[in-house]
């Protein structure tokens, strides 16, 4: 059914049940969830395998502020 779907939509790369399950915890993690989250979601005891999951996106690593960034802000204020 996978492969089928694969075809269909014109995906060209390798495609398995696992290449879904780190989309699943990339998505998550975009969406907001934080890695507790979606360790818990994937069922891992060890929060490496999770990481091991996680692929981060471009837009993803861009929303991360500089802490430079944050130098007189009542956000940098709580951070230290």
């Amino acid at each position: 059914m996978l492969a089928k779907a694969v075809r269909k939509a014109g995906i060209v790369k390798r495609v398995s049940p696992h290449t879904l399950r780190h989309c699943f915890a990339t998505h998550l993690l975009d969406s907001g969830a934080d890695i507790r989250t979606v360790q818990v979601l994937l069922g891992h005891a060890s929060l490496r395998s999770t990481a091991h999951n996680l692929h981060l996106s471009t837009a993803q690593l861009a929303k991360v502020p500089s802490p430079l960034d944050l130098h007189g802000t009542d956000r940098g204020r709580l951070i230290g």
